[in-house]
């Protein structure tokens, strides 16, 4: 563990099986599983459209539709900080196992 700016100790994770439910855990809110699954089927729609209509440059719109949804879900209906700002790659991962798990009724939608 380390400390954060606040003095509040953050876990490390080995493995993103030992950071998926710290991440579950920071998407309690419904509304802002919404906002993340709408967030991610957006992404993925963008990246099809990119290969189907083979125009890279929608690929700029990847961050403001990805990060736009899930960053209104933490600061508006979660009241957290988006995991995204200390564990990046585990977060994103977790966006797209969240959305697979959301859409087999895994976790409600």
């Amino acid at each position: 563990m380390n400390n954060s700016p606040q003095g509040v100790p953050q876990k490390e994770f080995m493995s993103f099986a030992e950071f998926y439910p710290f991440y579950l855990s920071e998407h309690e809110n419904r509304t802002s599983r919404r906002l993340h699954f709408c967030g991610t089927l957006l992404v993925i729609a963008l990246v099809t459209a990119v290969i189907v209509l083979r125009r890279p440059l929608l690929l700029v719109l990847l961050p403001i539709v990805g990060y736009g949804f899930a960053w209104l879900g933490h600061f508006v209906f979660e009241k957290n900080q988006p995991a995204t700002f200390k564990h990046p790659f585990y977060s994103l991962l977790g966006d797209f196992v969240m959305f697979k798990d959301m859409l087999i009724g895994r976790i409600p939608l």
